[in-house]
């Protein structure tokens, strides 16, 4: 009768820990709605701003001139393409007022990603002001010159 006993117990507490272990597993494979992010369906154009030349801060004593060219891609989706397009002159001189102020010692110690995050803060500060916000989501560094 022990014997019995003991064997429905140990069934039963195995039938529970498969039953927990299969509610653990659907568990982590089922989204749940909170932790999922809605993905971006939309389609996007890349617009280049080419040859955008900024001329570099001089370091004291300093008696050559030096500059940074740097051609930029701008992800827009395609629904804000020709907004984007328009003001590509606006975007020209926000890179130029934003890069200005470094020197060549800054701009040579500097990443691509630096320099990147520095363009996308000023757009994103300009766009501030805008009502209709930014035409693009983002701003990469296609090309860098420094000399």
């Amino acid at each position: 009768m022990k014997s019995v006993k003991r064997i429905v117990v140990l069934t039963a507490l195995g039938v529970a820990a498969l039953v927990a272990g299969g509610g653990a597993v659907w568990w982590v494979m089922t989204p749940h709605a909170a932790s999922t992010k809605s993905a971006d369906t939309r389609d996007y154009k890349y617009l280049s701003l080419d040859k955008v030349i900024v001329m570099l801060r001089k370091s004291d004593g300093e008696l050559a001139s030096h500059y940074l060219a740097v051609d930029l891609v701008l992800k827009t989706p395609n629904e804000s393409e020709k907004v984007t397009r328009d003001h590509l002159p606006l975007l020209r001189s926000v890179t130029v007022k934003a890069l200005s102020s470094i020197t060549l010692e800054d701009a040579s110690r500097a990443s691509v990603d630096e320099l990147t995050k520095r363009i996308n803060t000023a757009f994103t500060q300009t766009y501030a002001r805008d009502s209709d916000g930014k035409p693009f989501t983002e701003a990469m560094i296609a090309k860098l010159i420094i000399e």
